[in-house]
């Protein structure tokens, strides 16, 4: 499981970089994005490599604004999101996407030699959900179907789930959490985030 959520975390890289132009569709925008940063690390990785916390600042600049947290925290702990405080609530937001940051940090270090394909785009007339596709092709290896899915908000697109090979982002952390919360509590579970990001920083 965790190479696979670090490969769908190493592969959100293609919808996160502030240089998008608002006519842009989503798959225009994966498409001319994806060369762009995937050159930017490559090119760069003996320096990122070596200074983690440029990585993370890189991962944080790119990924912040794409994303809807919010949402994608609310769906993560379902029933758990309910009953929690707004404090509750915004901490958890916090750790949880310093953990998906630190995470993708490491992951996309080790993306490289892959091919991307793009099959078509579902979209329905006049729904604002998009999926968009893509497939990984790397030497030796499966192809691997990726599906990010979209939703505009104020104008712009974000991502509210990501798949890989058929296991989603929401699903994966939903069915993680939800066993350390039935034993932990919620406020269990954010320690032991805040502990793992903390020793990540040190």
């Amino acid at each position: 499981m965790n190479r696979i959520l670090g490969l769908l975390l190493s592969l959100i890289v293609v919808l996160t970089t502030p240089m998008i132009h608002a006519e842009e569709t989503p798959a225009e925008l994966v498409k001319s994005t994806t060369a762009l940063v995937l050159d930017r690390v490559q090119r760069d990785k003996i320096i990122l490599e070596a200074n983690p916390k440029e990585m993370l600042n890189l991962v944080s600049e790119y990924i912040f604004p794409f994303f809807d947290f919010h949402i994608i925290s609310k769906w993560v702990l379902g029933k758990a999101w309910v009953s929690a405080d707004d404090e509750s609530r915004a901490i958890f937001i916090d750790q949880f996407r310093k953990l998906l940051v630190r995470t993708y940090a490491t992951a996309l270090l080790q993306f490289s030699d892959q091919t991307i394909e793009y099959p078509e785009v579902d979209q329905k007339t006049g729904s604002r959900a998009v999926v968009v596709k893509q497939v990984i092709n790397t030497p030796n290896m499966k192809a691997i179907p990726i599906v990010y899915r979209l939703y505009q908000k104020a104008g712009a697109w974000k991502v509210f789930d990501v798949s890989v090979d058929s296991v989603s982002l929401v699903k994966t952390y939903r069915a993680s959490f939800g066993s350390l919360i039935a034993d932990k509590g919620l406020d269990g579970l954010i320690e032991i985030l805040q502990e793992k990001n903390a020793g990540f920083s040190r």
